[in-house]
């Protein structure tokens, strides 16, 4: 039976604006007509009245780790792989019910990523899309390897370990065997990672340009984790697709995203939750103080990349100390504050979102011919961008899960 969803406001992601009284038909999993509410026939078809919601396309996380849920201690680094991916789905049905129907997982644990998102399309367990990075690529010592001895977490890395481009190679193709969707390299150091530094590059042009070859050879998409300036511009001239974080950038940086269409995913709430919860809350104070040290002009620069032209989506680190699986709405409160209006915000966690992510014929925007990822909230977020944290209504492929 087809369905006819009532639009109280409707938000149009191609063009920003708020529409009124709009009815969207649903037939299967697709849309395949959207048009004034009083010009759609709804004989025979279940009508689904959201009058009185706020109505848009279904919400897209282009940075998530769905192994981990915002402790503030290492935790993760000595939970198995199976507990890992058991511990996804149920964070993955978390950030469902929140909105996000689309999830980009940027770097788990033992491909726990690539086994929920296989359970989820066959029909197992309930869950968002998941575009999936796999085991994220970095080099020795830097943020993807592991400073534990090995007796302490049984292993010897967080993700794939390389030194040169021909290993490069040969970690993006393991991916890519494994069920990776993307490719995810750490292209300088991190925050949580003790032992390296946010602002220097771990790894080489060379490095990384094999691995991005690899990605391109398949039409796949790839992103770097990169605070520094010098990893950005590396990574940029490298051909990558998204630069994840981007604290520490410098103008030039801005102006060769800009140049060459790079994305950038702010992660506002990563820094932010770190450096409010401090060191009182069990995070380490090496931690505080380089997360202090990466938000300290993050909203100034973010104001001049959106000066500059640079292409901006929406991203959480969800997964990170006490960035908690369905409580990603904190980051359109952060990206207001840092000057994003309220329209560009939802398109970036839309339509932008899954441009990027090459899925943009798919979602990212309620058209017809798209899938039927819907999500709905009882007030308008044009009016308070805190409506965003309390979703009522939640389809996916055309399947109500919420409301």
């Amino acid at each position: 039976m087809k369905k006819v969803i009532k639009c109280g406001q409707f938000f149009d992601s191609n063009t920003g604006k708020v529409l009124k009284d709009i009815a969207v038909v649903i037939d299967g999993n697709k849309i395949t007509e959207v048009a004034p509410a009083a010009d759609v026939c709804c004989k025979d078809a279940e009508v689904i009245d959201l009058s009185g919601k706020f109505v848009m396309p279904g919400l897209i996380d282009a940075h998530v780790h769905i192994n981990m849920n915002g402790e503030a201690s290492m935790q993760y680094a000595v939970t198995s792989d199976a507990t890992a991916a058991i511990n996804s789905m149920i964070y993955a049905q978390r950030d469902l019910m929140a909105g996000f129907t689309t999830l980009r997982d940027e770097g788990a644990q033992g491909y726990s990523d690539v086994a929920v998102r296989d359970a989820i399309n066959a029909g197992k367990i309930v869950g968002p899309r998941i575009s999936c990075s796999g085991e994220a690529i970095g080099g020795t010592g830097g943020h993807a390897d592991s400073h534990f001895l090995p007796c302490v977490t049984g292993k010897h890395a967080f993700g794939q370990i390389i030194d040169g481009p021909d290993a490069g190679r040969k970690a993006a193709r393991t991916a890519f065997k494994y069920g990776a969707d993307q490719i995810k390299i750490m292209a300088t150091g991190g925050v949580m990672s003790f032992g390296d530094e946010p602002g220097a590059p771990e790894l080489t042009y060379e490095e990384m340009k094999a691995i991005i070859d690899v990605a391109a050879s398949k039409g796949k998409i790839t992103s770097a984790h990169a605070h520094g300036a010098e990893g950005i511009k590396i990574a940029v001239r490298a051909g990558i697709t998204s630069i994840e974080h981007g604290m520490l950038m410098d103008e030039e940086c801005m102006d060769m995203m800009a140049e060459h269409g790079t994305y950038l995913i702010p992660t506002i709430i990563a820094a932010h939750n770190i450096v409010v919860n401090g060191v009182a809350s069990g995070i380490p104070a090496w931690a505080v103080e380089k997360a202090e040290r990466c938000l300290e002009n993050h909203y100034e620069n973010l104001k001049k990349c959106m000066a500059k032209g640079v292409k901006i989506g929406f991203g959480t680190d969800t997964g990170t100390p006490f960035n908690r699986h369905g409580e990603q709405a904190f980051e359109f409160e952060l990206m207001k504050k840092a000057g994003f209006t309220t329209e560009y915000i939802l398109q970036a966690a839309t339509r932008i979102n899954a441009e990027m992510m090459k899925m943009d014929k798919q979602i990212g925007t309620i058209e017809a011919g798209k899938l039927a990822d819907i999500v709905a909230f009882d007030a308008s977020p044009m009016d308070d961008i805190k409506v965003m944290a309390n979703c009522s209504f939640v389809m996916k492929d055309g399947v109500v899960y919420k409301g």
